[in-house]
């Protein structure tokens, strides 16, 4: 009894002392293996009578028992501290680096268009809108554009499938805008009409989609000088130059009579056009329902990438709609707070 006992005893504090794998094997075989001590005592037990036997056997498995469980906790605990080792010695980064956030920048269309707007409104304009598709009635007929004008030919306008029997068409510029705004509200009215407009058209200058801001001022005694004084005002302001000259040639368009187109002065007195604008044509504030003999109009129209191209030196109007990153990092503007475009985005 005493001897079973010491030797179990024995073998569970080497047990606890072991520090390696291979020293708790070799402790396992001296124990436990084939020709281990307990192992042999075991086979003892056949040279024994019953009542000895029955007595050693149960002391032997005792003692087989829990050097077994002593092997396999202290093995758990070896293997757990050698895989720690390990992990520890043995780590590798696997993670990405974070991607470098971008700042954010303001298109300089967006930037263009809000600079526009907040300018004219400060002038007395209020923003309307339309539908992108118009009716070939109000995107050329009510503007008095006849059916053999260019613009109403394949090659230079987005035409859609009709609807309700109706030609429907991209529009290829806001104006109708104005025909829908005269047809609602009575005058005095003075609005701007900015958004997108679409024709079919795509080099260094011109582009397939691009963006306007058309103005339409109604009211009684309006003049040629009232659209000169307004228009003179709002180029000086948007381009920053109190001294900007601004000259009015004589133009032809079907919508203003008498119209003109609007150039300003720019590096080294070279004149550059910007804009087409007039006196409403009667015809055209008859179809929007206004009487022209008791009240008269001016309108004009710009376009915001050629107004951004000259102020912040631009020089490909098709750049505007590449995803360039770094493009926008040099022309773009910083977000602000106040940054307004009245409902139209770019």
């Amino acid at each position: 009894m005493h001897d079973i006992q010491k030797i179990c005893q024995g073998y569970l504090q080497a047990i606890q002392g072991v520090t390696h794998l291979a020293a708790l094997e070799d402790i396992r075989l001296k124990a436990l293996g084939k020709s281990g001590e307990i192992s042999l005592l075991m086979k003892s037990l056949g040279q024994m009578d019953a009542e000895e036997r029955k007595a050693k056997g149960a002391e032997f498995n005792h003692a087989q028992q829990q050097i077994t469980q002593a092997l396999q906790a202290q093995k758990a605990t070896l293997e757990a501290q050698e895989l720690t080792a390990r992990l520890q010695k043995e780590w590798v980064d696997v993670t990405l680096p974070p991607r470098q956030e971008r700042l954010g920048h303001v298109h300089p269309i967006s930037q263009g268009m809000a600079e526009a707007i907040d300018i004219l409104k400060s002038m007395g304009f209020s923003v309307a809108d339309g539908p992108d598709i118009e009716s070939d009635k109000l995107n050329f007929d009510a503007l008095n554009i006849p059916a053999h004008h260019p613009a109403r030919q394949d090659q230079d306008t987005f035409y859609l499938p009709d609807q309700n029997g109706e030609t429907m068409v991209l529009r290829t510029h806001t104006s109708p805008v104005q025909i829908r705004t005269m047809r609602e509200k009575k005058p005095p009215l003075r609005i701007i009409a900015p958004g997108r407009v679409y024709r079919s058209d795509y080099d260094a200058t011109h582009t397939p989609t691009f963006h306007q801001i058309e103005g339409l001022y109604v009211a009684k005694g309006l003049n040629m000088g009232h659209l000169k004084g307004c228009l003179v005002e709002f180029c000086r302001r948007f381009f920053g130059r109190d001294d900007l000259k601004v000259r009015f040639r004589p133009a032809y368009f079907p919508f203003t009579e008498p119209s003109a187109e609007v150039d300003i002065a720019w590096e080294n007195g070279k004149w550059l056009e910007i804009l087409g604008a007039g006196m409403v044509h009667p015809n055209v504030l008859r179809n929007g329902g206004v009487d022209p003999s008791e009240f008269s109009g001016f309108a004009f129209g710009l376009g915001i990438e050629r107004f951004s191209m000259i102020k912040y030196g631009i020089e490909d109007l098709r750049a505007f709609y590449v995803p360039d990153f770094r493009w926008l990092a040099h022309y773009g503007f910083r977000a602000t707070d106040d940054l307004n475009v009245g409902g139209v985005s770019s």
